[in-house]
């Protein structure tokens, strides 16, 4: 399938009644442009209130074992079972907003075969070591982006008009810190950050695995860039933006991992980004040279750093603001207030 075109004569209708909304033109910003941002990707001058639902991928790393993080890997199964509980941040942020939220085991470590309210989709049991050899086979790799199209059509088919993809993962900023640097060209200095709270030493231990990760595969094509560097939640999370594009769903991009995730799919699919919102300016290093490298701006900076789709979910009441705005504000005819240009 291909990316869904976007209706750019639906976004000038859009634009055309925002002109005729009583305040002056602009006045309301970057919601003007989200309300008609929306209207394009709906086919509806005025679109309809957002139905969002957020998927979190949950997959193990291989290169935790370099030293890498904060936390070790067990972490990622105690936090999925905190989700499938409703504990965690984004449960809080998913159930402010009305989304819906799906828990998808597609590499944990851990066995949670028995674990109810998530998805079972493990692909494998983490991935390999990236420092030394592929993080997964093709096969895996295929295996995982299938799990996250399947997560996206399961939303869509459930009504959902907007979706979230979040992430859990130990070591995922490792894996992140390569795929951004690799296909974004951005320094690895300028990349790697502190993920879940590495001191500086720490910090210089991981800007030399992913040096030593990226020279391990420079004589290979940017194709093979997921397969070798990737975990399974960031390729379930590139299946997951390229359904929704090829369905003509919008995404809300969350951080770090989002938009190493959005970069895979950019890959793959350069349309893809015309289904894209980024939700916010993550603190970890590098989010916004990837955010440039897919085009995107941030619509807020709270100092966030937290992954699990918490920004993307923090953002949806104002993207649903942005929307009642341009749905429910009269016009200076409706209205009887003279423009300022009769």
């Amino acid at each position: 399938m291909s990316v869904k075109i976007v209706n750019r004569a639906i976004e000038k209708e859009a634009r055309a009644h925002q002109d005729m909304l009583t305040k002056p033109r602009g006045a309301l910003g970057r919601l003007e442009d989200i309300a008609c941002w929306f209207a394009a990707r709906q086919g509806k001058q005025l679109p309809e209130p957002l139905r969002p639902h957020i998927a979190i991928f949950a997959g193990d790393h291989g290169v935790t074992g370099e030293g890498v993080s904060a936390y070790p890997s067990v972490v990622t199964g105690e936090m999925v079972k905190n989700f499938a509980r409703g504990g965690a941040a984004i449960n809080v942020l998913a159930r402010r907003c009305g989304a819906e939220l799906a828990v998808v085991d597609v590499g944990v470590i851990s066995d949670l075969s028995t674990i109810d309210g998530i998805v079972h989709a493990n692909v494998r049991h983490s991935t390999a070591n990236l420092l030394t050899e592929a993080a997964m086979s093709e096969a895996e790799c295929a295996a995982a982006i299938k799990v996250g199209r399947e997560q996206a059509l399961v939303a869509i088919a459930a009504a959902a008009n907007l979706l979230i993809a979040g992430d859990m993962g130990i070591g995922n900023t490792t894996a992140s810190a390569c795929i951004i640097c690799r296909l974004s060209g951005a320094a690895v200095e300028a990349v790697v950050g502190l993920g879940t709270g590495i001191d500086d030493a720490g910090r210089q231990l991981k800007i030399a695995v992913v040096n030593k990760a990226l020279s391990r595969i420079a004589h290979l094509s940017d194709t093979e860039v997921l397969q070798q560097l990737g975990g399974l939640e960031i390729a379930a999370m590139a299946g997951f933006y390229l359904q929704a594009a090829e369905s003509g769903v919008p995404m809300l991009i969350d951080g770090f991992i989002a938009s190493a995730a959005a970069l895979a799919a950019q890959l793959m699919e350069p349309a893809v980004t015309d289904w894209m919102l980024a939700s916010h300016i993550s603190q970890e290093n590098g989010h916004g040279l990837a955010l440039k490298a897919l085009g995107l701006s941030a619509l807020i900076n709270f100092e966030m750093r937290l992954g699990e789709g918490s920004g993307a979910a923090l953002v949806v009441p104002l993207l649903q603001s942005a929307i009642a705005l341009h749905h429910e504000m009269a016009t200076f005819d409706s209205a009887g207030v003279t423009d300022r240009d009769e």
